[in-house]
């Protein structure tokens, strides 16, 4: 019997099959549909950052003397003297992928290409079908302890008829889309946070004469990141623990309240849009763009000539509107991607809410019955453990308790002050 399989490989899991190599006493097996480790394919566009310091990767903040270190990678990779000349922390997204991608190459308790069909429980543990989509094979694999990291998948806030698919587009498959779109007349973005920025921003980079280029969001602004080091203590274990323990009510008030820690958009970016815009309006020339806040998106529609109608609102004026457009990009985020063999858990745990199953400290679900073999999860984290749930740093801290639970240890290595502030 395996000690812990994890389901999917993205960064959280892929940090715990890095941090689990340390532990002799831990196996562990971790499987991904994907063929092959991508992250955020879609929106690795030329220029963009990270938009926290490469400390914030698989192993540093737990382990800095690890070989799966982002530091190592450069080494290993012989671009560690162009990384001390760049003299950056936020290193280039499509640069953290590559680092990911070497990880994952690097341990073979990775395994891609490997569908997790069903979990049900057996004796001493969990039952894990799996599916090699290669050759269409099926096998079974028990384990003490299964971590659920199946992490996220596009939102689409309205309907989408099935004549304007070719036509709309979520960010995650920008780079797909990405000729077409700069080939359109007319293009429109939809969205407030830095995925939407950075779509406009490359857009608008290549705007073509004659485009019509827009970019609408519902929120009230196109509000700058929160990057004050008092407001970044929000991402640390020790505002996490105080979150996780409120109760559910006070939690869910509390979200709204900090979307600009991770929503906001950079203000590099923001600038750089602006003086795009700037430089176009010496002498006199205007572009053909239209930015536009509190506005939503209310119904797609296809015309006769393949081209779409957006139907938007100003909600703050209730004044209504349409615009006809080419092609449209739907910056709109993203919903916990929870599998479908999940539904037979629905019934045997406690839930704070009815979309929201409750939560530990060290991320296992609660049963009803009492149990000594553990299902973690990494999706589906906000309302339990607040805004920092897909923080690239705290990924980390949530692997350390993980690590700590499995293998019973009762004192954290991790157990230091990481604030200054007090929450409590």
């Amino acid at each position: 019997m395996i000690d812990v399989i994890g389901i999917g490989v993205g960064p959280a899991n892929l940090g715990l099959a890095a941090l689990l190599e340390e532990y002799e006493d831990v196996s562990c097996c971790f499987f991904e549909q994907e063929t092959e480790f991508a992250w955020h394919p879609g929106m690795l566009i030329k220029g963009t950052d990270l938009q926290v310091s490469f400390l914030a990767d698989l192993v540093t903040m737990a382990n800095p003397r690890s070989r799966y270190t982002f530091l190592n990678y450069l080494h290993e990779s012989n671009r560690l003297h162009r990384f001390y000349t760049f003299e950056q922390f936020d290193i280039p997204r499509r640069e953290f992928n590559e680092y990911l991608s070497w990880v994952a190459h690097e341990l073979d308790s990775c395994h891609f290409g490997m569908k997790v069909e069903e979990v049900t429980d057996c004796q001493g543990g969990y039952l894990v079908k799996v599916r090699c989509l290669k050759d269409g094979s099926l096998s079974e694999y028990r384990a003490k302890h299964v971590v659920l990291g199946t992490g996220s998948k596009p939102m689409i806030p309205v309907d989408v008829p099935d004549a304007a698919l070719p036509y709309v587009t979520h960010s995650s498959r920008y780079l797909d889309q990405q000729k077409e779109l700069q080939e359109a007349d007319a293009v429109t973005v939809i969205g407030s946070g830095q995925s939407a920025a950075e779509i406009f921003l490359d857009l608008l980079q290549h705007q073509k004469k004659g485009q019509q280029l827009s970019w609408f969001t519902r929120s009230s602004e196109f509000r700058e990141l929160e990057t004050a080091e008092l407001g970044q203590e929000l991402f640390t274990p020790k505002y996490v623990e105080y979150f996780h323990s409120l109760p559910y009510e006070e939690r869910m008030n509390t979200l709204p309240r900090l979307t600009g820690l991770r929503n906001g958009i950079d203000a590099s970016t923001l600038s750089r849009i602006y003086q795009e815009l700037y430089h176009r309006s010496v002498s006199g020339e205007e572009p053909s763009v239209i930015i536009q806040p509190m506005t939503e998106l209310e119904a797609i529609q296809v015309e006769e000539n393949q081209s779409l109608k957006l139907n938007l609102k100003q909600w703050q004026l209730k004044k209504e509107k349409s615009i006809i457009v080419d092609r449209a990009v739907l910056a709109t985020g993203y919903t916990p991607n929870i599998p479908a063999w999940f539904s037979a858990y629905e019934p045997l745990i406690e839930w704070e809410s009815e979309e929201h199953f409750k939560v530990t400290e060290d991320f296992k679900l609660v049963f009803k019955d009492k149990r000594p073999h553990h299902f973690f999860t990494f999706t589906n984290l906000d309302h339990s453990h607040g805004t920092a749930a897909t923080n690239l740093k705290l990924s980390i801290y949530r692997n350390q308790k993980v690590i700590q639970t499995i293998r019973g240890v009762k004192e954290a290595p991790f157990k230091k002050e990481t604030a200054f502030q007090q929450f409590e």
